[in-house]
């Protein structure tokens, strides 16, 4: 079935007789952004990804000089220290009110300090770039609130307002009140008072959403992170997640990009239990093309936690993408926090629970979401090397953890990528969440260059320890990201898999573990595992 075809199929499953109008609407648009955008033309049965790629995930302002948009500032920085990372997550750009960036307040502005659309088109220029969609919901303080609050009739039915319904069985990730007041009417607000959830009822918010991701397109990016996608469609007594629409929804997307943009790649941010998360597959050619694996965090530390790869290698080798066209996005940390629903059916309620208070224990937070009457943890608020390593702990033990919990991430078929706070082994910023009461910042410290390039200039400081170690892991395992892997038993103690002609181990444990291997390894130590190390044989 055509791009077009599959368009006015899915807009007919959410908007039933208005579908077709809608889709006929749309095609010439879609069909001129085609002609006027070849690269993004060509694609082939298997998704373009290529040996060795990589993707770092950061703030615009993570690093910052005087007198110099931080963009500028971050792309100098990346020339320097991590020119590896052939693809780059830009996170929100936007003009904000709230959330480091995801109210959005204007989809087509770049805030002035970062500078503008031209440095993230020269961003665009070296390396394979990501940018946030916010389009689940936009700032209380949002453009288009404020169009439909003065009665603009083009703006009329955005956003979500109190429907009247039964909203018991709504599944929350927050536990803020559902309905916020504002301007006097009653508005739904899944993650927070100041973040309004657009309504996807209203055919016109397709299409304006649509247009976002176009524009996006237009300044360069390649990857389109939906962020928060599974909230978008809310019904009546129902959980408002996942919804079939939803799923049409992130098809329809998926088509008009097809028309459009064929080279353009759909990534689905779902922080649930795995089976819901990879649902975000569909078919695995006309639904996303990458989805977030979730899941991995949590199972990694929960590995080093117990000193025990069981569970985590039991899941991985069960995982596989359902296409040449689908791979999994595999992170450790990102800039929220560990999230604890994909633990779900994967790990007891028990288990997740030492895992809380070992947070607590390494100066970490918990944030939580409700659920009926009951406040569960949701996500674990902390770097991801304090997640790792007690405080106090020896830095040299700290950073085989470090690099050996990558090398799981590498291990595993998919696009691997990195947050910029894990290529340096950064703290926890308890400065920023004293300061601002948002658990959140624990992980969101932004720096000054000249601060940071000092530490990186100092071999004995962990940032220059990590980001080298860091370096020499990637460089040392160029594996394409799209061939599979599979799961070796060797010790409880050992992740161990193969994969594009390399063999990966890691001892998540404090006690030695020989491994079926003779000689010196491609990278690590061997043919014995010292406590928490780690080795490459090719």
């Amino acid at each position: 079935m055509s791009p077009a075809s599959r368009l006015s199929r899915e807009l007919t499953r959410v908007y039933r007789d208005r579908g077709p109008a809608l889709a006929e609407a749309l095609i010439p648009r879609l069909q001129n952004f085609a002609a006027a955008h070849p690269r993004l033309q060509g694609a082939t049965g298997r998704l373009d990804l290529a040996p060795g790629d990589a993707m770092l995930i950061a703030y615009g302002d993570q690093v910052r000089a005087p007198g110099r948009p931080h963009l500028a500032t971050l792309r100098d920085w990346i020339r320097r220290h991590a020119d590896g990372f052939s693809a780059l997550h830009l996170l929100p750009l936007h003009p904000y009110s709230s959330d480091d960036g995801f109210a959005v307040i204007d989809y087509y502005a770049v805030r002035r300090e970062l500078g503008g659309w031209d440095e993230v088109r020269a961003l665009a220029g070296e390396r394979r770039l990501m940018l946030d969609a916010v389009i689940n919901h936009a700032s209380a303080e949002s453009r288009w609130l404020a169009a439909m609050l003065a009665g603009d009739p083009a703006y009329r039915g955005f956003f979500l307002e109190d429907p009247g319904w039964d909203t018991g069985a709504v599944v929350r990730p927050r536990t803020t009140p559902l309905f916020t007041e504002i301007a006097g009417r009653r508005f739904w607000t899944t993650f927070g008072p100041d973040q309004v959830d657009l309504d996807y009822r209203n055919p016109r918010v397709f299409r304006a959403v649509l247009e976002v991701l176009l524009f996006f397109l237009d300044q360069g990016a390649e990857f389109l992170r939906l962020d928060a996608v599974g909230f978008l469609w809310k019904a009546p007594g129902r959980p408002s997640i996942h919804e079939p629409e939803t799923h049409a929804l992130v098809r329809a997307f998926r088509a008009a990009l097809d028309l459009a943009a064929p080279r353009a790649k759909l990534v689905t941010e779902t922080n649930v239990p795995h089976a819901e998360n990879v649902a975000y597959f569909g078919d695995g050619y006309h639904e996303a093309q990458l989805v977030y694996n979730f899941a991995l965090p949590p199972l990694v530390l929960h590995a080093y936690a117990t000193g025990d790869a069981t569970r985590l290698s039991a899941w991985a080798a069960e995982i596989r993408p359902p296409s040449p066209r689908t791979a999994f996005l595999n992170f450790l940390a990102s800039h929220d926090g560990i999230g604890l629903r994909p633990l779900e059916g994967l790990v007891p309620e028990a288990e997740v629970a030492r895992l809380v208070e070992r947070a607590r224990a390494h100066g970490g937070e918990v944030g939580y979401r409700r659920a009926g009457d009951r406040e569960l943890p949701y996500e674990l608020n902390l770097t991801w090397w304090d997640a790792l390593n007690p405080p106090g702990e020896d830095e040299a033990v700290g950073l085989r953890r470090h690099l050996g919990s990558h090398l799981i991430l590498l291990a595993l078929a998919g696009l691997p990528a990195v947050y910029f706070h894990s290529l340096l082994g950064t703290p926890s910023w308890h400065q920023g969440f004293r300061e601002s009461g948002i658990k959140r910042r624990l992980n969101r410290r932004k720096f000054a260059l000249a601060e940071l390039e000092a530490a990186l200039a100092d071999p004995g400081h962990r940032f220059a320890r990590v980001l080298a170690g860091m370096g020499a892991l990637f460089r040392a395992v160029r594996a394409d990201p799209l061939a599979p892997h599979a799961v070796l038993e060797v010790d409880p103690r050992v992740f161990a898999a193969r994969r594009d002609g390399h063999r990966f181990y890691v001892n998540v444990g404090p006690d030695p573990v020989p491994l079926p291997e003779r000689g010196a390894p491609r990278f690590g130590e061997g043919p014995v595992l010292g406590p928490y190390g780690f080795a490459v044989y090719s």
